[in-house]
This record gives C-alpha cells, sequence and structure tokens, in this order.
C-alpha cells in the first residue's frame, strides 16, 4: 500500500513516473503468459505494443493511479487510445523506448522487418530490461530467504577463487598453504628463523569457490499452464534471477538455458524473458542430451543441470528425426531412453538436480531414480518457493570448506 500511495501524486501526469518503476509494476505481464492463448500456445508468439499497452494499465488500475475522471472518461470512450489517460500510456512506453528497455520493432505481412513500419509493432525486451528483471527477481528471492541483499556474497576481489574465513590452524600436510605471515612469525621468531620448523606455520582456513557449469533446463511443455495454475513464469524469474546471481557475484562461471517440449533448443539469456510455452510434450531426454553437449564444451569443476518441470517423460526423438509421443503414463520406450541420458550423464560427472512442480506417484518414482543415478538431488516445489530451492541449492553447491 506505501507505493500506492506515494503514486498519488502522478494524477494528471502519469507521464512522469519513473521507468525503472514502471518496469518493476508490469514485470509479472513481460514474463507471463498473458500474452499467449493457452489452449492453443504458439512457441513464437511475440507481444505486441498493444499488449504492452494494456499490462501497463491494468498495472495502474490495479494501484489506484489513475485520476477519477481520466478513468471515467476512459470507460465512456469507444478508443482508451484516443483519450488523455491513453496519451500518457503512450508516452510512458515511448519513455521506455527512449530509457533502452524496450525496442519497438515492426511487421510486415510477409513477415519481414519493414522501413516503412507497416504491420503490427511488437517489441523486444532489451539486455537492460534483462538484466533489471533478473536483479529484481533475485533481490526478491533472497528477500525470501532472509538475506539482507543479493550481493551478500560477494566473491569477484578473490580472482583465484579462495575467500578467506578468518579462522586460524597449524599446518597439516596437505593442507593449502594460505599462510597467516603475523601469526607464523610470533612463533619463530623468539628461536631464530634457521630454526623453523613445519608445526610452526599458521594457516587462515579459506572457502574455495569452485568453477561451475550450469545448464537449466526448462520445461516450457502444455502442462506448465494448465489446470488454472502458471508454472511457466516463476520457472522463467528463477532462471533470470540465477542468470544475474552468476554474472555479477560469480563470474568465472557459466550459465546456459534449454527449453523442451516436444524437442528441445537452447535460448539464449536475452530472449529467455519473452520465451513462450512450447509444444505440448514433454522430450525430457532431448532436452539431457542438448544439455550434455554444451556442457561438454565447458572446462569447469563442476558440471550440473538443473531440471525444472512439472511432468513425465512423453516424448522422444527418433534416429530419422521423427518425435515418438505417448502422453498416457510412463512409457517403457521413453522412460528407457531417458534414463539412458541419465546415465550418460552420470558417466560424464555431470550432476542432475531436479525441480518438480507436481507429486504424481509415477513422477516421484522417476525423480528419485533420476537422482539417485547422477547423485543428485530432487526437490517437490511450488511455483511459490521453487526460486528459493533453486537459488539455495546452487550457492550451497559452490561452496566447500578447504583447510
Amino acid at each position: 500500500m506505501a507505493r500506492i500511495t506515494r503514486y498519488s501524486k502522478f494524477e494528471g501526469e502519469l507521464d512522469q513516473l519513473d521507468s525503472s518503476e514502471l518496469m518493476q509494476m508490469i514485470q509479472e505481464a513481460l514474463l507471463g503468459q498473458g500474452m499467449n492463448d493457452p489452449y492453443d500456445p504458439d512457441p513464437n508468439a511475440r507481444p505486441s505494443m498493444d499488449d504492452l499497452f494494456d499490462a501497463i494499465l491494468e498495472a495502474l488500475a490495479e494501484r489506484n493511479m489513475i485520476p477519477e475522471e481520466q478513468l471515467l472518461e476512459a470507460m465512456q470512450s469507444a478508443d482508451i487510445h484516443e483519450t488523455a489517460l491513453g496519451q500518457q500510456i503512450k508516452n510512458l512506453m515511448d519513455k521506455l523506448q527512449q530509457d533502452g528497455f524496450i525496442r519497438k520493432e515492426f511487421e510486415d505481412s510477409d513477415g519481414q522487418g519493414g522501413a516503412d513500419q507497416t504491420g503490427e509493432a511488437t517489441f523486444q525486451l532489451t539486455d537492460k530490461s534483462i538484466d533489471f528483471l533478473g536483479y529484481k527477481s533475485l533481490r526478491d528471492l533472497m528477500g525470501g530467504l532472509g538475506r539482507s541483499s543479493a550481493g551478500a556474497h560477494d566473491t569477484r576481489e578473490y580472482a583465484s577463487g579462495v575467500e578467506m574465513s578468518g579462522e586460524l590452524k597449524n599446518y597439516e600436510f596437505g593442507d593449502t598453504l594460505n599462510l597467516d605471515t603475523t601469526a607464523t612469525l610470533g612463533n619463530v621468531l623468539s628461536k631464530g628463523m634457521e630454526n623453523m620448523e613445519e608445526a610452526d606455520l599458521v594457516i587462515r582456513q579459506a572457502e574455495y569457490n569452485s568453477s561451475a557449469a550450469t545448464i537449466v533446463l526448462l520445461d516450457c511443455s502444455h502442462s506448465m499452464i494448465l489446470y488454472g495454475e502458471d508454472r511457466f513464469t516463476p520457472a522463467k524469474q528463477v532462471a533470470l534471477a540465477l542468470a544475474h546471481l552468476i554474472r555479477t557475484q560469480y563470474p568465472s562461471d557459466t550459465v546456459k538455458f534449454v527449453l523442451f517440449h516436444d524437442s528441445a533448443e537452447e535460448v539464449p539469456v536475452s530472449k529467455l524473458a519473452q520465451a513462450q510455452i512450447g509444444p505440448y510434450h514433454t522430450n525430457t531426454a532431448g532436452g539431457l542430451r542438448l544439455a550434455q553437449q554444451l556442457l561438454k564444451r565447458e572446462n569447469k569443476d563442476m558440471k550440473q543441470i538443473v531440471m525444472i518441470t512439472d511432468g513425465k517423460p512423453s516424448a522422444l526423438t527418433l534416429p530419422d528425426g521423427r518425435i515418438y509421443k505417448n502422453a498416457y503414463g510412463l512409457d517403457p520406450y521413453v522412460l528407457g531412453a531417458t534414463l539412458r541420458e541419465v546415465a550418460n550423464c552420470r558417466r560424464s560427472g555431470i550432476q542432475v538436480n531436479t525441480f518438480m512442480l507436481a507429486r504424481d506417484p509415477e513422477l516421484v518414482g522417476f525423480v528419485r531414480r533420476v537422482s539417485e543415478m547422477t547423485k543428485g538431488k530432487a526437490y517437490f516445489t511450488t511455483p511459490q518457493n521453487i526460486g528459493q530451492y533453486v537459488l539455495m541449492d546452487f550457492v550451497t553447491n559452490k561452496t566447500k570448506l578447504v583447510n
């Protein structure tokens, strides 16, 4: 309520609203599925400028930020775009472009961009916008964990990956030689440097942050938006938060994203926020196979797959490229091929941590088997708490004590 009260000063002057505050207000709409048909999803759907107009209008209305006279005029008008309120919303959209949060694009009837800007206008989120949404998602999720800030764990000052913890101990064979000069000299000055022994050495214990390569497997099959619950938007928020965390706090790490549905494809983080639900089935084996191919190119201490899904494997890519599908039950053919990919992950030293957004008995058994095979972990979560589980798991795996 405090934010709504604060915005009361914008009555009649909504175009003075700061772009970053506006982005925060429409975050859910930008990441959500409201711009697609949940019953016939189009993975290639792109939000239009009209969609953006509606998202801003709804955000303003929810926060009681629209002056009564403008709201009344808009309700009585045949075209809200031509009202004073409509013009102010257009000004806010222009400001988002000027401040570098969105990029307006045009498509002509042939699907090609036209210099004359004919056809329906769409928009793309810029790198600045992706970074903002990632930071906002990370801050919200870490706040839910009781952290004071998203930057509480900062490793950028330690290029070697070692962060001093402050505790001293006598050196033992095999320890990393993080020598504490003051304590060591205190042990040897009284007897002379020439008489220094191994027992005189004192080291400062440290935490070692291993370099990691992470592939986030995001299920974007039809079930992720069915049954009255949007599970895909929270999954994307988690992915953006993880990308921001790694970029700012663990710059030696890498993270890539793979969407899986009837098939699987890599998607750059710049396209992740506007990714849509894809075709209907769940090709888990295809996603795992592509993730392994991407991880083979990485030279990191730790390689892991973070799989976020809500359904059982129900599709498989055949050797000739055709897609075999069976949405009824846990198909032995599909299951066998999926578990073979899991076994390949194990042989390659890749850990698979699964975050399951459903609790069907068949799924529980499948997820536990995957976790046992790769010595990974299984979490049965909800769209409301999945972000906290993913981030806690990542940070916990990243840090181990080195004596």
